[in-house]
């Protein structure tokens, strides 16, 4: 059967970064933390159809700053949730945490209520870069945040990095995963700074690196992190042998996975008589504020993914992976033949963007740095 996982979206923060274009709100008072949960448990339970009988292999819960809730109330809603759907034996457990929020007593009370990976935002190290992109920690919050990940019990965490930053330069680029690796994170999630619409960046633009400048900071950074253990599986995620984020995989290799929460979004795979199948992608309703008060009507979008948009579906995951997938998944995620891709496969296989291989769909290195050119081909 197709793996399942589940997002949780917490949606608040204590302030808006104005680089961020997620569904996350500022903090204004109190949280609504036990109305919250009790909100997410019974999302579940009205999707709980969607299961079919499967486990669990991952949850992440994201935000916004899932670090603002207290451990208490993490226990109940993960001991609640198992009683709705099972949980595999080694399932991945990850809360993303912000440096500003961490605590050494709450963190572990994350690792005893089950928590078992953290996803730290530091975005950099560097003083004058995190007041450019409106964080709200320092350079020594950040490292102590690693500090007590450490001493809270987790042998496993992911640091997020940005580089092309207003002004940076390869070398402040570069000082920022030198003490990302001294931190000795077990992953590191490090992506270009891109301008989205709907954030402050967007309607007032900063200056940042030319575009050969910031290629030539990716490739330096990917050189530097390769001796030092950190293998690139994925276009942004580095990590150590093993300690791969189960749950982003999932997504790259086009498993399910229910999404609960403000604005969450899910995909999942339905059976169809005979023998075929339909993906759903499902949408909750996006303010907080609407979401408490949904009296069970979470949902506000379920639809089908037209067979024809399968295929751009499928690849702008499954080639986001450095080795990409085994070529069978593309029938078995979605039901359609892959004999039909054979044009497209070869003219990118004769453009040397994707590998030449019949058990394999991959990028080549050139197809990884032009993606979205290798994407439109499935359009």
């Amino acid at each position: 059967m197709i793996p399942l996982s589940l997002y949780v979206h917490v949606p608040w923060c204590v302030r808006k970064c104005p680089y961020c274009d997620f569904n996350s709100h500022q903090q204004q008072g109190e949280l609504p933390e036990a109305d919250y949960i009790a909100a997410l448990l019974e999302d579940l339970r009205l999707d709980s159809a969607f299961i079919q009988g499967r486990s669990l292999q991952s949850i992440f819960i994201g935000g916004g700053t899932p670090s603002l809730f207290s451990a208490a109330s993490y226990e109940r809603l993960l001991t609640e949730i198992h009683k709705i759907v099972p949980f595999a034996a080694d399932i991945e457990i990850t809360l993303e945490a912000n440096p500003g929020t961490f605590e050494q007593e709450k963190f572990s009370g994350y690792r005893q209520a089950g928590i078992n990976r953290l996803s730290i935002g530091i975005q950099s190290f560097d003083a004058d870069n995190l007041q450019k992109l409106g964080r709200i920690h320092g350079r020594d919050e950040a490292l102590r945040a690693a500090d007590i990940a450490h001493k809270a019990g987790f042998d496993n965490f992911n640091l997020d990095l940005m580089f092309g930053l207003p002004g940076q330069s390869t070398q402040q680029a570069l000082a920022d995963l030198q003490t990302a690796l001294d931190c000795k994170p077990t992953h590191l999630s490090w992506y270009q700074l891109t301008i989205e619409p709907n954030t402050e960046f967007f309607r007032r633009p900063p200056t940042l690196p030319a575009d050969d400048t910031i290629a030539d900071m990716q490739q330096a950074g990917i050189d530097m992190l390769e001796p030092h253990g950190f293998l690139r599986y994925e276009i942004s995620a580095f990590s150590r042998p093993g300690k791969e984020s189960r749950h982003n995989l999932n997504y790259w290799q086009f498993g399910d996975y229910l999404g609960i929460g403000a604005g969450a979004h899910g995909k999942l795979t339905t059976l169809l008589p005979p023998d075929s199948m339909s993906i759903v992608r499902t949408r909750k309703t996006r303010m907080p504020q609407h979401y408490l008060q949904a009296q069970g009507k979470y949902t506000v979008e379920s639809k089908a993914v037209p067979v024809n948009e399968l295929p751009l579906e499928f690849m702008m995951n499954a080639l986001r992976l450095c080795e990409g997938v085994d070529a069978a998944l593309y029938q078995q995620r979605t039901g359609q033949p892959l004999a039909a891709l054979q044009p497209i496969l070869q003219h990118l296989q004769r453009k040397q963007l994707m590998q030449s291989r019949d058990d394999r769909l991959a990028p080549t290195a050139l197809g990884l740095r032009f993606l979205n050119e290798v994407l439109l081909e499935f359009m």
